[in-house]
């Protein structure tokens, strides 16, 4: 049975990946990291630690829904004392973080993701068909998420522009706007707009649209429960337990 541990126990997605764990046939909780005090009951002989090392050491896989400051806490830790496969779906991650994970994952194996969705996945990999397909169409981009959501845009959002930059051979960082404000002129043809509503306890929802003249088409995900999430990443932690060191994405896992 493989142990899973939860570094970030008390966030919405932690609290999932345990009511998930409990169900699961392959793997089981082995250990929760938490920096102060659990606020909810979790299965009877789960070891609950605020020792990363101790936590490390207890889990033969880790799963990550933490902070960009907790994840960098955790990879370094992770480098410097006990070596584990880890599945990190913390969002906001700053360069310096993003090169973190590279860095460990001469160590052992990493999979990120903005988004743990399998159906994300696919809207990334279509929008990267019609992008090279339609090369005139002008690309705008809106993710919406509940209100509680700090990073703004979400990361889905970036990665599907990237993917939709790179399909026409564009940098997005010289591309890509994330808001349109007084008389700024028309929009110029290569740049892909990236919108960020914010509201209520929307789980996610992204739209990309492709839009030519007398026609457009648009590719929506709508993620109804924050559960898809959870079970994603321990499908994906189920993969990555047997691969070798190295950087990896959700896309590898599903073999796309």
């Amino acid at each position: 049975m493989l142990g899973i541990g939860i570094f970030g126990a008390t966030g919405r997605i932690g609290k999932l990946l345990i009511e998930a764990l409990q169900k699961d046939k392959e793997a089981n909780l082995s250990c929760v990291y938490v920096r102060n005090e659990l606020q909810y009951s979790i299965p009877q002989g789960v070891l609950v630690t605020n020792d990363i090392s101790v936590f490390l050491e207890s889990s033969d896989l880790i799963i990550d829904f933490s902070s960009p400051e907790a994840t960098k806490l955790l990879l370094d830790m992770a480098i410097d004392k006990v070596q584990r496969p880890i599945v990190i779906g913390t969002t906001g991650l700053d360069k310096m973080q993003q090169d973190l994970m590279i860095v460990a994952s001469q160590k052992m194996p990493i999979l990120y993701a903005s988004n743990m969705s399998k159906g994300i996945v696919v809207l990334n990999k279509l929008a990267q068909i019609v992008s090279s397909t339609l090369k005139d169409s002008d690309i705008e981009i809106v993710e919406i998420h509940h209100r509680e959501k700090k990073d703004s845009p979400s990361g889905t959002a970036l990665r599907l522009a990237k993917s939709c930059a790179e399909a026409r051979d564009l940098d997005i960082n010289k591309v890509r706007i994330s808001g349109r404000d007084g008389m700024i002129g028309k929009r110029s043809k290569d740049e892909i707009a990236v919108m960020a509503l914010r509201g209520g306890d929307v789980v996610g929802r992204h739209s990309v649209g492709f839009y030519l003249d007398g026609e457009y088409i648009e590719l929506i995900h709508n993620a109804t429960s924050r559960m898809t999430f959870a079970n994603g990443a321990i499908d994906v932690g189920k993969w990555l337990i047997k691969q070798k060191n190295g950087f990896y994405s959700i896309e590898d896992a599903l073999r796309f």
